[in-house]
C-alpha cells in the first residue's frame, strides 16, 4: 500500500502511436515507466481522449511514435 506522500506527486510515461490526424491508436498506447502502477490505466484512458499536433514529413502529416508524461498531483 502506498502512502499519501507517494501519491502526492506521481507520474506515468506512456509510449504511443499518433496518427496523421493527431489521435492515438488505442491499442498502441503502452506504459513505458510509472511511479504508481495503480494509476496507469487512468493515464492511458486520459491520453486516448487527447489530440496531438501530427508529425510531418515533407510538409505532410504522418504517423509518429510519441512519448507522453502524465503527472498526478494529490491536493487536500
Amino acid at each position: 500500500m502506498r502512502s499519501v506522500q507517494d501519491l502526492r506527486k506521481s507520474f506515468c510515461w506512456l509510449a504511443a502511436m499518433a496518427t496523421p490526424l493527431g489521435y492515438l491508436l488505442p491499442r498502441q498506447v503502452r506504459v513505458a515507466c510509472s511511479s504508481v502502477p495503480d494509476l496507469n490505466e487512468n493515464a492511458i484512458e486520459t491520453v486516448k481522449t487527447w489530440r496531438f499536433e501530427p508529425g510531418t514529413k515533407g510538409g505532410k502529416p504522418v504517423a509518429v511514435e510519441i512519448a507522453v508524461e502524465v503527472d498526478f498531483k494529490l491536493y487536500n
